[in-house]
Parts: C-alpha cells; sequence; structure tokens
C-alpha cells in the first residue's frame, strides 16, 4: 500500500436515524500511522462516524474507503447498503474495534477470547494464533490472566484483554469506542497506559474518547464534533491550547470543569 494513501477515509459522509440526521457532511481521514481522536458532547456523532467506518452502520450517502479503495453501495439514500459482503469482511478484518462494553464470550478463558477470531475468521493455526494470543496479553500487561475468566478479571482487565484481542488480528487499524468511559478512574488508567503504548508503536488509530488527556497525549490529529458537523481539528496542541471557535472552547471548559 501506498504509505500516502490514508488507511481510512470519509468524504462527505451522511448518516440519519429516521428524520434525526446524525452526521450531517462529515470529511476526515486517518493516515497510515496516525492516532486521530474524535471530541464533542454527547450526541454529536462520533461513535455512530465510527460505526459507519467499520460498516456496522449504513450510512445514507458520502464515500468510505479503506487504503484507497471505496466501498461498493447499492441501492440510494436510506435503502444504501454495502453491495459486496466479501469486501465488508475484509475492511472488517482489517479494522478492530474496541467497545465500551468488554464484549468479551464469557465461557471462554481469556486466552480463548483473544485466539479465537484469529483461528475462526483468518484461519491461522491454534499454535501460531495461541503463541501470538500470549505475547499480546503479555503486551498489556495481563499475561499471567490466560487461563482465567472475564467475570474473574477487573474492568480495566477486561479491556486489556478487549484490546489484546483486537491487537490480535493484526489490523490495519484500531478502532476505539470510549474505551475507558465505563471504567471507574484508576481502572481508566491501566487501560490509557497501554493505548499510549500501542499509539507509541506507530500504529494507525480512530480513538473516540471522553478522555481529553489522553486525546492530547496520545494524537496526531484531534477532530472536534458539533451535532453532526466537524467544527473544528487539527494537531491537538493547537486545538487544546487554542480553540478558533466559540463552541470548541465551551467543550473544553465544560470538560476541565
Amino acid at each position: 500500500m501506498n504509505d500516502k494513501v490514508p488507511v481510512i477515509e470519509i468524504r462527505d459522509l451522511h448518516k440519519s436515524y429516521g428524520s434525526l440526521e446524525v452526521l450531517k457532511g462529515v470529511d476526515m481521514a486517518a493516515p497510515k500511522g496516525h492516532v486521530v481522536s474524535l471530541i464533542g458532547s454527547s450526541g454529536s456523532g462520533k461513535s455512530t462516524l465510527l460505526r459507519c467506518v467499520n460498516l456496522l452502520e449504513d450510512s445514507q450517502s458520502g464515500e468510505i474507503l479503506f487504503e484507497g479503495e471505496p466501498v461498493s453501495w447499492r441501492g440510494r439514500g436510506g435503502g444504501r447498503q454495502p453491495a459486496d459482503r466479501k469486501q465488508v469482511t475484509r475492511i472488517r478484518t482489517n479494522l478492530s474495534m474496541v467497545f465500551q462494553q468488554f464484549n468479551l464470550w464469557a465461557h471462554m478463558t481469556i486466552l480463548q477470547n483473544v485466539m479465537e477470531a484469529p483461528v475462526t475468521v483468518l484461519g491461522r493455526p491454534r499454535a501460531e494464533a495461541e503463541s501470538a494470543a500470549r505475547g499480546y496479553l503479555d503486551k498489556v500487561g495481563i499475561g499471567d490472566k490466560c487461563d482465567a475468566y472475564p467475570a474473574q478479571l477487573s474492568g480495566g482487565q477486561q479491556q486489556r484483554a478487549a484490546i489484546a484481542r483486537a491487537l490480535c488480528m493484526e489490523p490495519r487499524a484500531l478502532l476505539f469506542d470510549e474505551p475507558t468511559s465505563a471504567l471507574d478512574p484508576e481502572l481508566e488508567q491501566e487501560v490509557v497506559r497501554v493505548i499510549k503504548a500501542i499509539a507509541d508503536e506507530g500504529r494507525t488509530m480512530l480513538l473516540v474518547t471522553h478522555d481529553m488527556a489522553m486525546a492530547r497525549d496520545v494524537s496526531d490529529h484531534v477532530v472536534f464534533l458539533h451535532q453532526g458537523k466537524i467544527e473544528e481539528e487539527g494537531p491537538p496542541a493547537r486545538l487544546f491550547g487554542a480553540p478558533e471557535t466559540e463552541r470548541l472552547r465551551q467543550f473544553l471548559s465544560a470538560t476541565a470543569a
């Protein structure tokens, strides 16, 4: 792949739920090796945008490109759906998503949770997948929990297991949807440290977060969404240090309170 082609690119994306327009023509890109954070108040469209990128939600119009390849659609407007299921599977396989709720399988051990998708989706040999899974669990600091079940772990440990599961797919990009918002502050910092370490490796990441300190520290680019539109975007030093719009100033003031 040409490194100058963004891993993820969105052009004039629109998304509605009935008469409620949630995304009103969003343009953005996540270049290879960059961390792009999406910030904004509840209901601004951040998580919806992330779900549209991963094709978990169908949008009404606009383009979504993965490594320069546009998603193929059939139908128009509210009836628009991806036209090529194999393309959808390929894109989703290369965009690992970490959700707010950890979504671990309760009946599987942590090791089984992490190695399941590489075996069943990618067809990797079990021994190879297990070795990789153990390595990623070590990376996120819970290598000693391989044989535990999710219910035996704290929320922070479960979220770190979910991150290891995402990494084990060797994706082109990682998508994080409010990965720390379900955690208390102490456990939140465990997960923030892991995300910072992953960002330092130069991985492509799209991060929806309410944690302004994390967005400032890990991002190459920050996008502020307001009522379904990009109100302001740019490098974190400028957005957090010298916001240009009154709406962003008000948002940052409210989150600092």
